[in-house]
């Protein structure tokens, strides 16, 4: 059988950076082919060029075994391709329908009247196929939580009936229910002969869908395989290119500290100080009824988590706790001080930092520079006397460079142009210069590679071991008892329950979010 899509020598240059370099690749019909890489590599890249959106320096791109070459994203829809983009791409005023049938509006005849009631139920009938019942498709899309955000984004690439189809980080954003109906979709594509090209971080999807896997680094090929032939670390090898360590190591590594400290402590005196209580929320409720009677403790020097089902409330609760939200009722005390209803400005000055959830809309200025993405929080600290020193700005911004690994050309280079993994990490550089007391971090390796999380990882607790307080909200369950010293757990709205020590696990923390035995 011929490739459906076949890719020779692809190169790809932009200022500075080679994109991609003699990168080949092909797709068979019927087949889910895993794209891998650390942030960077050269993925998204690859699928621009295959959408039309970016026209490569040199190599060949063959569909069916012809060569296209597409001037435009409106050439490859022609040919029966489409893609689910991680970083969404509606237009937020309209509606839910109007983004899936953007530019395809069914029209009475040649009138160009649009069938509003027909556009509707369409939209409705895809939504249900992918077990999105509760989408109200009426309603500006940014009126919806970004999870209702990305299965309205699925559904528009599914409107178009792709015989090939890119899907990237498609379940970032996405609860398990929601993930299970996608991959449901995916196999019924598959088995009407589309070519999937399905790009992730998370790599315990790969075996679930992926039929073939094939790694970049760098912008180059570096292997192709079966994704049974390959073991997790070997894959995170071929990756990263060099051998690399586990990334959830903080509660192993403080247990071994605490018994040395015991040993220690035997023989040298008496116990520290207990760690103090930064902040306590006293049943706290927002005015939407999102957030039900939440009470929780945050101490110094340790990382409390968050888990729960999207929609649980967790990041609606990270929003009152920054003031970006108003409270209908219940305290927030930060060191013992009242601090319910401070807007997010003084609470910064107070102690308190967010890392929201969706880093290019709350997280960053796209189109400011790095250096004053990384001054924008810490202004205060880092200019006292409220004049601000360019050559300040920019050796502090080459220093949370180099101490976060961040890549880019220099200081000037615009957020929007930086990867993932390097974004989050300046919105981390951001808060590490505010040097706030608390730090509430909402989904903070979202869509990122393994070792960007890894360096995320180690800083936050870097961050907790001098003292800070961390707050970790995440769907990964995995992150939350891997990074964690307790997890508080959300449903529908309210605490649920806490857990510590040997209490966490995965099928605790699940028997909560669900509700089982309650």
């Amino acid at each position: 059988m011929e490739p459906m899509l076949r890719i020779e020598n692809l190169c790809k240059s932009f200022p500075g950076v080679k994109a991609l370099d003699n990168m080949s690749f092909d797709l068979y019909p019927g087949e889910v082919h895993i794209l891998a890489g650390e942030n960077g590599a050269g993925k998204s890249t690859l699928s621009k060029c295959i959408l039309g959106y970016v026209r490569p320096d040199g190599g060949h791109m063959f569909l069916d075994g012809k060569e296209i070459a597409f001037a435009s994203p409106k050439d490859s829809l022609a040919c029966g391709i489409a893609a689910v983009y991680q970083e969404l791409t509606m237009v937020p005023w309209l509606n839910a329908a109007e983004n899936i049938f953007f530019n395809r509006e069914p029209v009475y005849g040649k009138t160009g009247i649009v069938r509003t009631g027909k556009m509707i139920s369409d939209a409705r009938t895809i939504l249900s196929d992918l077990g999105s019942h509760d989408i109200d498709v009426t309603v500006p899309v940014r009126k919806l939580g970004i999870a209702k955000q990305q299965m309205v984004e699925i559904a528009r690439a599914l409107s178009m009936d792709p015989r090939l189809i890119i899907f990237d980080e498609p379940t970032s954003a996405l609860s398990e229910k929601d993930t299970e109906a996608l991959f449901a979709k995916i196999h019924d594509l598959k088995k009407k002969g589309a070519g999937i090209i399905y790009i992730s971080h998370r790599m315990k999807e790969y075996d679930r869908i992926g039929d073939r896997i094939t790694v970049m680094r760098d912008g180059k090929y570096i292997c192709t395989g079966r994704v049974s032939d390959f073991s997790g670390e070997e894959l995170i090898h071929h990756m990263v290119g060099r051998k690399t360590v586990r990334i959830y190591s903080r509660r192993e590594e403080k247990a071994a500290s605490r018994t040395e400290s015991d040993q220690h402590r035997k023989t040298e005196g008496p116990a520290p100080a207990e760690i103090k209580e930064v902040l306590k929320v006293e049943n706290l409720c927002d005015k939407k009824g999102r957030v039900k009677n939440c009470s929780l403790s945050l101490r110094s020097g340790e990382i409390a988590g968050i888990a729960g089902l999207v929609g649980s409330g967790r990041t609606e609760l990270a929003r009152l706790l920054f003031g970006i939200d108003k409270a209908g009722s219940g305290k927030v005390l930060l060191h013992g001080e009242d601090i319910t209803g401070c807007s997010p400005g003084k609470l910064v000055r107070k102690g308190i930092g967010l890392l929201p959830e969706d880093r290019k809309e709350q997280g960053l200025a796209l189109r400011a520079s790095l250096a004053w993405n990384v001054t924008s929080a810490g202004l205060h600290k880092a200019f006292p006397g409220h004049i601000l020193d360019r050559r300040t700005e920019k050796k502090l911004s080459e220093d949370y460079m180099e101490d976060l690994n961040i890549a880019a050309r220099d200081t000037e280079v615009r957020a929007l142009n930086m990867s993932g993994g390097n974004q989050q990490k300046l919105v981390l550089a951001k808060w590490l210069l505010a040097d706030t007391d608390v730090i509430i971090f909402d989904e903070p390796t979202r869509g990122i590679d393994v070792q960007a999380k890894r360096e995320i990882y180690a800083h936050m607790a870097q961050l907790a071991a001098s003292g800070k307080a961390i707050l970790l909200i995440s769907s990964e369950l995995s992150e939350l008892i891997g990074m964690c010293d307790r997890i508080y757990v959300m449903r529908e709205g309210a605490i649920s329950g806490e857990l510590s020590g040997e209490e966490l696990s995965e099928e605790k923390i699940g028997e909560m979010m669900f509700g089982v035995g309650v």
